[in-house]
């Protein structure tokens, strides 16, 4: 077993996510997409939208639409599904998700009950797709017609919607572009190819290669961790921990000083040998160097979007506020952790008006050199105004008094 000290395990997390060496820009936003694995979707969008903010915080000042190319393109060459929530996936990797299409497929019940029009909605994908719901009829229901006296509710969603997105979590169906951020969908059998198709996996070997894939993501994760990117429970949870225990996920036990150890039953060893998190093999043959990245990173970034995780890795404890009153917000609507020198070294919660980017709230964390600290958030703020089209930068609001004048100075250099 290997023992990591806590920082070691943040430079290897750092390098395996692509933020710690020059090795991590190879090959682009495809190649970015691979390494991560998973792609979180979000419909918030403040600077641009969290999958655009993801790929930037690696890649730099990348185009915007060889992002989106990247992602959704003509063929394709990633999908839309299920891991950690609704996330971009890289197309070879369908095959693994056999068993969580099956699972729905037996269910035949996810947040709403599968209407009885399915089959024609399939039928008419079939004969004249690829479509939108706003071609099969709309994705929610229509107030008027149900009575109601306010708009249609988040989860209003009228049975053709409810239909397709049924389809798409069964495989019958697949998103692999979008259209005005509406989901474009068409026959599987269309779309990926027949080699992927026809690779029908077992349950267990798709959990295994799903655990291999966030262990190689995250470089080092907590069992929770693991869960939580592969979002998998009851009897796919045990495939889990069946794939790690027997090796066959690819990952060997370490110990980080200080992360906590498994929870334990009774009379079970507390010692710190005990193992307390799985490594990639690769990622301990050598030791992590290069320059790391200076960026804001969306809340959905796979490097804080578990709280215990970034917390641990990181002292960071992150809420998206987004959906709090704005009267009970700490950070903003926003918030957007700084990534610098390998730490979180503050917060920035962002808007646009016109070609200035505005920093409506910008916080610090503790510690650390207060110079270096104030250069590292304006050299942020620029690089992202720069890559959104803003010639500007204005700070509305600094939460550390000692470092506003420092930081309004630094900005206007």
């Amino acid at each position: 077993m290997t023992d990591l000290t806590a920082d070691e395990a943040r430079r290897i997390i750092l390098r395996a996510q692509g933020f710690l060496g020059a090795g991590s820009r190879t090959g682009g936003v495809p190649a970015m997409l691979r390494r991560v694995g998973a792609v979180q979707l979000d419909t918030i969008s403040v600077l641009a939208r969290s999958h655009e903010l993801i790929a930037y915080a690696r890649l730099g000042a990348v185009g915007r639409s060889a992002i989106e190319r990247a992602y959704w393109h003509n063929p394709a060459r990633a999908f839309e599904y299920w891991c950690h929530a609704a996330c971009i996936l890289p197309l070879e990797d369908w095959p693994l998700y056999g068993f969580r299409r099956r699972a729905y497929r037996d269910r035949r019940f996810r947040w709403h009950e599968v209407p009885p029009i399915v089959d024609k909605v399939l039928e008419q994908v079939r004969a004249d797709g690829p479509l939108t719901t706003g071609d099969i009829g709309g994705a929610r229901i229509d107030p008027r017609a149900s009575g109601a006296t306010e708009p249609a509710g988040w989860w209003d969603w009228s049975d053709t919607k409810i239909a397709i997105e049924f389809l798409l979590d069964i495989g019958e169906v697949v998103c692999t572009r979008r259209v005005g951020w509406r989901r474009v969908y068409d026959l599987a059998e269309r779309v990926i190819p027949e080699e992927l198709l026809a690779d029908d996996l077992p349950d267990a070997e798709g959990v295994t290669g799903l655990t291999r894939i966030a262990g190689r993501a995250l470089g080092v994760a907590t069992r929770a961790d693991l869960v939580d990117f592969t979002r998998v429970k009851g009897k796919y949870a045990a495939l889990l921990d069946d794939a790690l225990l027997s090796g066959a996920a690819g990952l060997v036990p370490v110990h980080v000083a200080g992360w906590p150890l498994p929870r334990a039953g009774r009379g079970a060893p507390t010692s710190t040998a005990v193992p307390n998190a799985w490594a990639d093999p690769a990622a301990l043959e050598s030791e992590p160097r290069g320059r790391h990245r200076t960026t804001l990173l969306s809340p959905f970034d796979s490097l804080v979007w578990e709280r215990a995780r970034a917390e641990r890795i990181f002292g960071l404890n992150h809420r998206l506020e987004a959906y709090v009153p704005k009267d009970k917000r700490i950070h903003g609507y926003f918030a957007m952790p700084v990534l610098a020198g390998g730490r979180i070294i503050g917060r920035v919660d962002p808007a646009r008006e016109g070609t200035t980017l505005i920093a409506r709230q910008v916080g610090f964390e503790p510690g650390g050199s207060p110079a270096k600290t104030v250069a590292a958030m304006s050299d942020a703020l620029w690089e992202a105004a720069s890559w959104v089209g803003c010639t500007d930068v204005r700070v509305e609001r600094v939460s550390s008094p000692a470092l506003e004048a420092p930081l309004r100075a630094e900005l206007a250099r």
